[in-house]
């Protein structure tokens, strides 16, 4: 076994192994899902490259890429479309969310057989908006009325999803009652005992957290699957149910929250933060315009959660969509990069973050954009090279 696998399987050991066994298998997709699940990996790396131009100190999501953007419905029951992971979220240099994004950039382009060129020009295109959003000083928010594109698609097809769409997506009828299907292959069975569990701590949290929707009882609970870096992770589904509304419903997911991956390669100092919890919705709620319904934390057998509402349709930008879409998504690299910009003006000046002036003055100056790309390009090629070295010990039994 190599290096790398053991690197690897050391950062994944504290999670589910079950679980894991579907997280290393999916990392055999592509060289872009072994991007997104060995987000550990990219920053371990970072904190031995030289020559990484200075940059101010802001709120990262810590894993930025191209399928961490997203459409979903926020707590005022408006449609967004935003940054929508943070779990990796941290105080760190700004060029560590760029890096890790223009990285994604790269990597699913060569996946995809698209020409370098193009990759390096959606690259340049990135910087080019990211640094004139910086400049302005303005954050923008991205809405139906003022997508574009694939976006107001998303966005269209958001507003236009019902609680009702997803009911028929993931419950069964039995005996009258509507329950969460295991037909679904994101859904697994939760053990008598702790469903028992889980459905009072539910309860206890509608009953008594201000951020718990109100006359809702718990009626049934899987383990669900979701994502690729957090495969592994303790994760919930629970269908709630109004006690005073007919037949109307609630989706509410309770995910596990860990260290990020970043912290252990930054000098930067950190808040002292209650939870990882707390640390994952704060950040959220400073970088994102509008945050997800229902965002709340809790604690369940001492460990800390994310709480929040599953969305009827909550769209990511697929990175195959490139290939047979490559002028769209010219648009959409163009908002994820005002959108980029606009977290970090939006968060700017909070609690150790640069203030708008310091971002202004970044995105103004142009020598720092050429070293990025390049660190970007030289990364992606060793991701390729890793995905290669991994697949090879997936194939021999390394991680079984």
């Amino acid at each position: 076994m190599s290096k790398l696998s053991a690197r690897i399987k050391a950062f994944n050991q504290p999670l589910l192994p079950e679980m894991v066994k579907l997280k290393y298998e999916a990392m055999t997709d592509n060289a872009f899902r072994f991007y997104r699940g060995t987000c550990h990996l990219f920053y371990e790396d970072l904190s031995t490259a030289t020559s990484i131009p200075l940059s101010p100190l802001t709120w990262i999501c810590g894993d930025l890429h191209l399928e961490n953007f997203g459409s979903y419905k926020g707590d005022n029951k408006l449609v967004y479309f935003d940054l929508n992971d943070f779990d990796e979220s941290v105080l760190a240099p700004a060029s560590y969310e760029l890096m890790r994004m223009l990285t994604s950039i790269f990597i699913a382009f060569d996946t995809l057989d698209i020409e370098p060129v193009k990759a390096l020009k959606m690259a340049q295109l990135y910087l080019k908006t990211y640094s004139a959003t910086l400049a302005r000083g303005k954050a923008i928010s991205i809405e139906p009325r003022t997508a574009k594109g694939i976006v107001c698609n998303f966005l269209s097809a958001a507003e236009r999803s019902t609680e009702r769409d997803v009911l028929k997506k993931r419950t069964i009828s039995k005996k009258n009652k509507i329950m969460l299907s295991l037909e679904d292959e994101r859904h697994f069975k939760v053990d008598k005992k702790l469903k028992h569990e889980l459905k009072a701590h539910i309860n206890n949290w509608i009953a008594t957290s201000s951020d718990g929707p109100y006359n809702y009882k718990v009626k049934s609970i899987v383990f669900r699957l979701a994502g690729t870096g957090s495969l592994g992770l303790k994760r919930y589904l629970f269908l709630l149910k109004s006690t005073n509304t007919k037949n109307k419903y609630l989706f509410v997911d309770m995910k596990q929250c860990r260290e990020s991956s970043v912290l252990p390669y930054t000098k930067i100092q950190q808040l002292n933060w209650p939870t990882e919890a707390d640390r994952i919705i704060t950040i959220q709620q400073r970088m994102q315009n509008v945050s997800a319904a229902l965002l709340s934390t809790t604690v369940f057998r001492d460990e800390a959660y994310v709480i929040q509402e599953l969305q009827p349709v909550k769209d990511t930008i697929k990175f195959k969509l490139l290939k047979d879409q490559y002028r769209d998504i010219y648009q959409v690299i163009d908002d994820m990069a005002a959108l980029t910009a606009s977290a970090q003006l939006r968060s700017g000046g909070i609690q150790g973050s640069a203030i708008i002036d310091e971002l202004a003055a970044f995105g103004e100056d142009k020598g720092w954009q050429a070293h990025l790309v390049n660190y970007a390009k030289k990364y992606a090629a060793k991701v390729k090279s890793d995905y290669k070295k991994y697949l090879a010990d997936y194939k021999a039994g390394a991680f079984e």
